[in-house]
């Protein structure tokens, strides 16, 4: 192994280590003992234990421990609920020299690879949490059983920006197949880092058997004893060396295409790493893996996508400005005005959340039945997949109902409008609440671009008034923009964060500012590309100009998505702001009125082409750009609003944009958000004068 113990200290002193120590277990049916290895960092839960250089010492040393015992087997497991999560990412954001990162990849392997070579049968128990390097560990022991309450079982790397470098190439599609290796490795990572199900991951042949949690270590020894008495003997299947791993590669090139259009090295390598798998030699994939991974850790985009990592598992669950949480009120009840899609979701989600009755409220009878029954049928398809009770659906089926009479919101704590998107009606629709509630009720509202100081300005009380953005859909985007408005006071914002924690939603404070942070700047880059396009620049060049980003869509789709009407209206609201950077595309305007949703229509092999009446109605000019041309305009407009933004105190720091714009936008984890992507590409420097962000963060530290 590389590292001793006082070079692994140096190489990462603020590591909170997790100790391996070995102990001898005597197990009915052997005549040796079993040495067990357990893996603890000294926390609960919360702390998984991970590896960093101490820790693949304290490991290293226990194997030694067991081999020196001479046992009938060595089993590896961790402490409660946690088996291992992988490399310590906050050690990996500080390294600064290649040799370091090198021996960080190479020692990895140096330790796990003691279990697969090991004469002495090894066993992995994986007793819970076990992502990354963790299911490296296991994947490296001859055999694996895994406790049935285990919540978290992945791949995340690609997600990340990495690929699995300790092994994890190599092993699984040697284990379960080239095509279900891809589905977990890429395809899952790529997803959003979906994780397995314990089901999913014994069905795939990466566990051997599944125990209850109760008396798992006792059931997983006893398993284990039959295993080394040849009692039992795992199934291993065939693996397909040929054409199946030819598609399966194949099938990866695409998603890998698809999803990141290349900008993402460590999908790139992934793919590579998998095929050569197929030779099945460690010597040579563990050397690649090596050299793949000692590369990437001295690479940008890897610190991009741990830059993204900590926004959303620190940043987010502790939101920049967000008052004292004491001073939130209770929400014992919830009222929504508003019965239509965006309204019934809503419903939806603080019923099945909060548990509290919801009332529906509209301009008519049908159109209030229509919200209810929106959320009644919602809940029986959870019923139909098991994912609530008989008694739990007929529950969350009698919290919500609906009415015409607004004093059935005179006992609710929230009331939330989302009703349509004009100043004058939701005013009205405030003004309107406010006989009704309750003086320490709060009022928000669900708009997507509208001033929340004007819609509060002509109430007796403004600072009960908040602004509470959701995403569409709503039960899938993890985003809230919280928006305090001039008058708002602490304890409806303290409120706000607290019902957005309940809600499972992360929480960003907005200055109440035009369309906030996501629609503004997705209506800025909007906006620059359909320029072009009213310049002259071909549909299909200006909107694969931003391919090279990997974004998840394309600025046309995204329109699509958003819907058009709806694009056109928050430009229009921008524009009325700030009139020298927003424009309004005439070309738009006609496209809305023709009742058009989206400039391309598909064939049934899923090519795209220009609808023949969108191209007819579409008046463009004779100045068309390139596509580097529309790439660099939108990008210089987008670097240039965010700079204003950052001025104008929008947001506290250029951070919570990144944090918007990924769980707002679906912005790739391996780009950072935006700001580092415009700080790599040189955009900052060349349209603001400075970067965004400091030298090391989101980038390699200089050494």
């Amino acid at each position: 192994m590389t590292f001793t113990a006082e070079q692994a200290k140096a190489a990462f002193p603020d590591e909170v280590v997790t100790n391996a120590v070995t102990r001898l277990v005597k197990v009915p049916g052997l005549d040796k003992p079993v040495a067990l290895i357990t893996l603890d960092n000294g926390h609960d839960h919360t702390r998984p234990n991970t590896f960093g250089p101490q820790g693949l010492v304290s490991l290293n040393a226990a194997i030694d421990a067991a081999f020196a015992a001479e046992p009938a087997a060595i089993a590896v497991t961790g402490k409660p609920f946690i088996f291992a999560v992988g490399a310590d990412l906050s050690g990996v954001e500080a390294v600064a020299d290649p040799a370091l990162a090198r021996e960080i990849a190479q020692t990895g392997h140096d330790v796990f690879r003691r279990l697969t070579e090991s004469e002495i049968p090894t066993f992995g128990f994986v007793n819970g949490a076990v992502m990354g390097g963790g299911l490296e560990l296991a994947l490296s022991c001859h055999y694996r059983t895994l406790s049935e309450n285990t919540a978290a079982i992945a791949f995340p790397e690609v997600f990340l920006g990495l690929f699995p470098g300790w092994g994890g190439t190599q092993l699984l599609p040697n284990l379960i197949g080239p095509d279900a290796a891809v589905t977990v490795i890429i395809e899952n990572a790529l997803a959003q880092n979906k994780m397995l199900k314990v089901a999913q991951a014994a069905e795939l042949g990466i566990v051997d058997e599944v125990f209850g949690s109760a008396d798992y270590l006792e059931q997983s020894l006893l398993w284990l004893a039959k295993v080394v008495n040849g009692e039992i003997t795992p199934a291993r299947r065939e693996i397909d060396r040929g054409a199946g791993w030819d598609a399966a590669i194949a099938r990866a090139k695409s998603i890998v295409d698809g999803r990141t259009k290349g900008a993402s090295p460590g999908a790139t390598k992934a793919v590579e790493l998998l095929a050569l798998a197929r030779e099945n030699d460690l010597d040579r994939g563990y050397a690649a893996e090596t050299d793949g991974l000692a590369e990437l850790l001295m690479d940008d985009t890897l610190r991009a996508g741990l830059y993204s990592f900590n926004l959303v598992n620190k940043r987010a669950k502790r939101p920049a400005g967000a008052p004292d949480k004491s001073l939130a009120r209770k929400v014992n009840k919830v009222g929504i005005v508003g019965a239509g899609l965006m309204a019934s979701q809503m419903a939806l989600l603080f019923v099945r959340r909060l548990k509290v009755p919801v009332v529906l409220t509209d301009v008519d009878q049908e159109r209030v039945d229509k919200g209810v029954s929106y959320v009644h049928g919602e809940i029986d398809k959870l019923l139909a997949k098991k994912r609530v009770s008989p008694d739990g659906a007929n529950r969350l089926k009698a919290l919500v109902t609906g009415s015409l009479d607004k004093s059935a919101f005179a006992d609710a704590d929230f009331v939330i409008e989302a009703v349509f998107e004009e100043l004058g009606v939701k005013q009205k629709v405030f003004a309107d609440l406010e006989q009704y509630v309750s003086p320490e009720a709060i009022l928000a509202t669900n708009t997507s671009s509208l001033s929340i100081t004007a819609m509060a300005s002509q109430l007796k009380h403004p600072e009960r008034v908040v602004g509470f953005h959701f995403f569409n859909p709503v039960a899938v985007m993890p985003l809230l923009e919280i928006v305090r408005a001039e008058k708002t006071d602490d304890a409806a914002l303290a409120t706000a964060f607290a019902l957005g924690k309940q809600l499972k939603k992360s929480s960003v404070l907005v200055k109440d500012a035009s369309a906030f942070v996501v629609n503004r700047l997705l209506l800025r880059f909007l906006g620059e590309v359909l320029v072009t396009v009213d310049e002259g620049t071909p549909f299909d060049v200006a909107d694969k100009a931003l391919e090279p980003l990997g974004l998840p869509m394309t600025p046309l789709t995204l329109m699509q998505l958003v819907g058009p009407a709806i694009a056109l209206h928050v430009g229009e609201t921008l524009h009325g702001a700030f009139p020298d950077r927003f424009t309004v595309s005439e070309n738009l305007d006609r496209f809305v009125k023709a009742g058009k949703k989206g400039v391309w229509q598909w064939d049934a092999h899923g090519n795209a082409t220009v609808d023949p009446e969108v191209a007819e109605l579409w008046q463009q000019g004779d100045s068309p750009s390139t596509s580097e041309q529309v790439r660099d305009r939108a990008l210089a407009a987008i670097a240039e609003e965010i700079r204003i933004m950052l001025d104008e105190g929008v947001v506290a720091e250029a951070q919570d944009i990144d944090l918007c714009l990924i769980l707002g936008a679906g912005w790739p984890f391996w780009l950072g958000g935006i700001t580092p992507y415009l700080d790599r590409a040189g955009v900052s420097e060349k349209v603001n004068g400075k970067p965004f962000l400091a030298p090391g963060v989101a980038s390699v530290p200089l050494s």
